[in-house]
């Protein structure tokens, strides 16, 4: 085999592992992310119903600060059984994929080189062990500022994306939001 033909396989496949391992990684990367929007409710009635809500989805309170009338909870997250599933089988195809250019290169071990298929499980693991973590949630809740709005609020809530998206369906009434990313 020439060198040129060494070349291109060898470097998409030296490519194509880099990907995989930043695709494992990034499955269980925090995705933390701030959202604003107004809700046509009391201050008092949507705190108690955040407290509500989030007492109902595993998070329990663990702060509060009265100047900024921040409620911080927090929840064990865990993570998922079919997601750590499927991370191993990717691994274990791209494995098997890198096994087999290792084994066109360097015909003398072929037989050796099959054998990183074994490691496919490692992506599961680290994938169970990273995404089963506690999460926090902060939820801000002020006044409207205008005085003739005394019925509506504003709530900021910090957390998850998945977390201000099925909050986002339990409050229906919201009527204008702004996304802020955090990363």
């Amino acid at each position: 085999m020439t060198n040129s033909m060494t070349t291109s396989i060898a470097i998409p496949t030296l490519l194509m592992a880099v990907g995989l391992i930043f695709f494992i990684r990034a499955a269980s990367k925090d995705r933390t992310e701030e959202a604003r929007w107004s809700v046509d409710r009391s201050p008092e009635d949507l705190s108690s119903q955040l407290k509500q809500y989030f007492t109902e989805r595993g998070y329990r309170p663990v702060a509060f600060d009265a100047q900024e009338n921040r409620v911080t909870f927090e929840g064990r997250v865990r993570a998922s059984g079919f997601l750590a599933v499927f991370l191993s089988i990717l691994a274990a195809i791209g494995l098997l994929c890198v096994a087999l250019v290792f084994s066109t290169l360097v015909p003398q071990l072929s037989n050796a080189s099959v054998s990183i298929v074994a490691l496919s499980p490692l992506a599961g693991w680290f994938y169970w062990k990273t995404a089963s973590r506690i999460e926090r949630v902060s939820t801000i809740v002020n006044a409207a500022p205008n005085g003739n709005l005394a019925e509506r609020s504003f709530v900021t809530v910090s957390s998850h994306r998945d977390e201000i998206a099925a909050l986002k369906q339990a409050l229906p009434e919201r009527s204008s939001t702004e996304l802020l990313q955090e990363d």
